[in-house]
C-alpha cells in the first residue's frame, strides 16, 4: 500500500508525528510504504542485513535476540508510535535482533537508504530515534543489573509491571496487558524457565495479585506487585 495514500487523521494522534506540520508529514509518508504484518509474521530477522526501519501504526511486536549458545530472549515489545528496526542509527549494517507481530500490525517501512534525508527533513522523528535508542540502552542496563543481583520474584515482578507501564488498560478485573503474553515470554524476559514463572505466578494468583490464562494476564494488585518488585533482598 503506498503511504501517499495513507490518510494522515490516522497518525496524527501518534506521538512522534504530533509536532510535525502537515508539509513534513506528508514527505515522510511519501518516503514510506504501508505493510501489513499478519501474526506471526518477521518485520526483520536478526543477522539479517538492515534494509528498511518502521514504525508502528498499531497492533505489537515482539523483539528477541537469540544468544550464541541458542538460548531466545524477549528483548522488549513494540506498541503503537514506536519507531524500530533502526540499526543504522547504531552504525550497525544488519539487525541485532527479531521482531515478529503477535498480533495483526500495521507498520509504515522506509527503506535505510533514506534515513538520512529522513531525519534532516524531520528533526522532530530523529530525537525520537536518538531517545529511543537511549531508552533502550538504559532498559538493558536495568535489566542485566535484575539479571545479576535479584531474586526470580523479584525479576519477574519488575518484567510484569514493565509491561502493565508500557501497555496496562483499565478494566473492571485490574491492569490487563493489553497484547498478548505468555508465561514463556516472561521467563525468557526475565532469564528463568516456564516452570519457575508458572510456580511464581500461581503463588500470586493465589494471593490476589494477578490473574491469568493463555496469552493473558491482569494486574489485580499493583502497590502489592510493585512492593514485592522493590523489597530488599532476603
Amino acid at each position: 500500500m503506498a503511504a501517499q495514500r495513507f490518510d494522515q487523521s490516522l497518525i496524527r494522534g501518534l506521538s512522534i508525528f504530533q509536532a510535525m506540520n502537515d508539509a513534513d508529514l506528508d514527505a515522510v509518508l511519501a518516503m514510506a510504504s504501508v505493510r501489513r504484518l499478519v501474526e506471526g509474521t518477521a518485520a526483520f530477522t536478526q543477522g539479517h542485513e538492515a534494509t528498511e526501519f518502521f514504525c508502528l501504526l498499531n497492533g505489537c511486536l515482539k523483539v528477541t535476540q537469540t544468544t550464541l549458545d541458542g538460548q531466545q530472549v524477549v528483548v522488549r515489545h513494540v506498541n503503537p508510535g514506536d519507531i524500530f528496526g533502526i540499526a543504522m542509527a547504531m552504525r550497525r549494517p544488519d539487525y541485532p535482533a527479531t521482531a515478529v507481530a503477535i498480533v495483526e500490525s500495521l507498520v509504515l517501512a522506509w527503506s535505510s537508504s533514506q534515513w538520512e534525508s529522513f531525519i534532516a527533513r524531520c528533526p522532530t522523528l530523529a530525537a525520537n530515534a536518538l531517545q529511543t535508542v537511549g531508552q533502550r540502552l538504559q532498559d538493558a542496563h536495568t535489566r542485566i543489573l535484575e539479571l545479576s543481583t535479584e531474586e526470580v520474584e523479584r525479576r519477574v515482578a519488575h518484567a510484569v509491571l514493565r509491561l502493565t507501564r508500557q501497555a496496562g488498560r483499565k478494566t473492571d478485573e485490574g491492569l490487563l496487558i493489553d497484547f498478548p503474553v505468555t508465561r514463556q515470554d516472561i521467563a525468557e524476559m526475565t532469564g528463568t524457565t516456564l516452570h519457575t514463572v508458572s510456580r511464581v505466578m500461581a503463588a500470586w494468583e493465589a494471593k490476589g495479585l494477578i490473574t491469568s490464562s493463555r496469552k493473558r494476564v491482569v494486574v489485580v494488585d499493583a502497590h502489592r506487585l510493585y512492593m514485592l518488585a522493590e523489597r530488599s533482598g532476603d
